[in-house]
């Protein structure tokens, strides 16, 4: 498959986990809702890191920060030192079984919900609630699942 076709597949996924991140939820459920961002990112980067890079997961965050209307680049900040370690360690992790993936995804989904909430406590004054942690066991239960699915997404359509 051309580059160019390869990106689209790329950006649509992008595009697909924006659209997921801000889609309304009952207020019952918004704090269970997974990081569908660092899912994507960290997935593109492991598998190609030669088409996904800091630059793409800085673009990203801002994205997310204006739709969110969080701090502009929180987010930028966070997806670009996540696809860092991730681009640095990627042949080390494609080699960890499914079940310690999963375990590595609520570690960067933890420490990039606690690197949120350190960011904007230091800005304006934030009561931590225990249901902010929510989305980390969500995202870990997603995480085999969204795997297989983006690795068949990606032989299906010869993303290289």
């Amino acid at each position: 498959m051309s580059p160019f076709n390869s990106y689209k597949i790329i950006y649509l996924t992008f595009f697909i986990c924006l659209v997921a991140a801000i889609f309304p939820l009952p207020l019952v459920l918004n704090s269970f809702r997974p990081e569908w961002m660092v899912l994507v990112i960290f997935y593109w980067i492991m598998a190609l890191p030669h088409r996904v890079n800091i630059g793409h997961t800085f673009i990203l965050g801002a994205m997310l920060d204006l739709l969110l209307g969080s701090t502009l680049g929180m987010h930028a900040l966070l997806f670009s030192l996540l696809a860092y370690f991730t681009s640095i360690h990627f042949q080390r992790f494609r080699n960890f079984t499914l079940f310690q993936t999963t375990l590595l995804v609520g570690v960067f989904v933890f420490v990039s919900k606690i690197t949120l909430y350190w960011i904007a406590s230091s800005i304006q004054v934030i009561v931590l609630h225990q249901s902010y942690f929510w989305s980390i066991f969500t995202s870990m239960l997603i995480w085999p699942v969204f795997f297989i699915f983006m690795r068949y997404l990606r032989v299906q359509f010869k993303v290289s």
